[in-house]
């Protein structure tokens, strides 16, 4: 039996592209830094009704690392540029839980969520980079150690977003009261890490609070997910193991007290798109020819927490589940590599091709094939989709595979609501002091 609803498909805008040679290919954007370029992009997601377009970040510029993430314009700053020059789509912005303070963050990701109406999300990251830390002065904490610190960081931001309960600001002109005293709220928080008095000075957001999304797959971060996140964004490459992440995942959240219907599991996706089967071969032997032999290292070393130069490259890809890095990525690559044999070398091409997410080629059918059979055995609730560059390989995804997912009932025609919750199905979340516990 066909499974009811309909699919969320999300943009991971990384305009310098997400291929590591992106920006070669002929009328490609170069610069992550052009803004006119990024208002193309999220303008045009909007026109083809998406759910949201996601900025990746991290506080570092590794010159070693993949180039659309060498320069970055500063995520909540460039969320609040484009939630002034558009009014649907939704806007993901990536904030490190780890280097940043708490009570900073809640009032930054809300004043952008009052801009936009309601359009916004934070995607909270804990950092593997040990490079980051090198910019503030700290050491790295552990992986686990991360999550325990998140855990706080978390219920603190939530808890400054409840801050002022819904009609809070009266304005009352001729009593001269300008906010209802009990529906404003001081946290007095005093925690293991943080100490936060609150209340935030910005008021209830008009979708509640805004979205929170995850990116991690290991089972810390799964735990994490399952507690607080509404959104995860996963790396996924065999559709058993996606089912069995997404069953997993949905059974955490029951036993979190949450319901399944509350969060979105959406793994990354990268297309290359033809209109036949030959011109999409075509273009994937183009991207090829950009690789460069060890142009994927420094990203891989990022991500899978050792010096991957110190490993022959034509041999196995080692066992790296010690090491402090993103566990789920480092879970994923190595499962498929074991599975299929793989040398570093083909590993490191994935990387430097894909970054590591799953690769689908071939016509838009076959695309939306593949798409709606993940759909189908519920192995998402949707997708991130990953351009190998931007306008070109991004227009193929959007001007001809959008057409067939909503042709065959898969993809909206048109937006149901004005703000991200709407847009992804997700309830208001209720504030927690307007709660009235009943009287015993």
């Amino acid at each position: 039996m066909a499974r009811a609803g309909q699919m969320h498909i999300g943009i991971f805008a990384n305009i310098a592209g997400n291929h590591v040679a992106g920006w070669r290919i002929p009328g490609a954007f170069t610069s992550s830094e052009d803004f006119p370029a990024i208002l193309t992009v999220v303008r045009d997601a909007e026109r083809h009704k998406l759910d949201f377009v996601f900025f990746a970040d991290g506080p570092v510029s590794r010159l070693d690392g993949h180039p659309g993430f060498m320069l970055n314009l500063e995520p909540t700053a460039l969320l609040g540029a484009l939630a002034a020059t558009t009014s649907r789509i939704g806007l993901v912005a990536t904030v490190s839980s780890t280097f940043t303070e708490p009570y900073n963050l809640a009032r930054a990701i809300a004043s952008v969520d009052q801009i936009s109406g309601g359009r916004v999300a934070w995607n909270l990251v804990t950092t593997s980079d040990p490079a980051v830390a090198l910019n503030f002065g700290r050491d790295l904490p552990p992986h686990d150690l991360r999550y325990t610190i998140a855990t706080e960081y978390i219920e603190v931001v939530q808890g400054l977003w409840d801050s002022w309960e819904a009609g809070a600001r009266i304005a009352d002109k001729s009593s001269g009261a300008y906010y209802d005293a009990d529906k404003v709220h001081v946290l007095g928080h005093e925690g293991e890490y943080f100490k936060v008095l609150g209340p935030m000075g910005v008021s209830r957001s008009p979708q509640g609070q805004p979205v929170v999304v995850q990116a991690g797959s290991s089972p810390a971060g799964q735990q994490f997910a399952a507690r607080f996140a509404e959104a995860v964004f996963t790396i996924q490459q065999d559709l058993d193991d996606a089912r069995t992440f997404y069953r997993d995942l949905k059974s955490m959240m029951l036993q979190n007290g949450r319901s399944p219907e509350q969060c979105c599991i959406l793994p990354g996706l990268f297309p290359v798109v033809g209109a036949t089967s030959e011109e999409a071969r075509s273009k994937l032997a183009q991207l090829a020819a950009f690789v460069k032999p060890g142009s994927a290292l420094g990203t891989m070393s990022q991500r899978f927490g050792d010096d991957m130069s110190k490993y022959p490259m034509d041999g196995p890809m080692p066992d790296l589940s010690h090491t402090d890095g993103t566990r789920g990525f480092t879970s994923v690559l190595y499962k498929k590599a074991q599975r299929e044999g793989l040398t570093l070398r083909e590993v490191h091409d994935i990387m430097a091709l894909s970054r590591g997410y799953l690769l689908i080629v071939g016509t838009p059918d076959t695309v939306a094939d593949a798409m709606e059979e993940w759909y189908q055995a519920e192995a998402c609730d949707g997708f991130v989709v990953l351009p190998a560059y931007f306008p070109g390989a991004f227009n193929d995804f959007t001007e001809l595979v959008i057409p067939e997912l909503q042709r065959r009932g898969l993809f909206r025609s048109d937006y149901a609501g004005t703000t991200l919750r709407s847009h992804l199905g997700l309830a208001e979340p209720v504030n927690k002091y307007s709660v009235k516990v009943p009287a015993t």
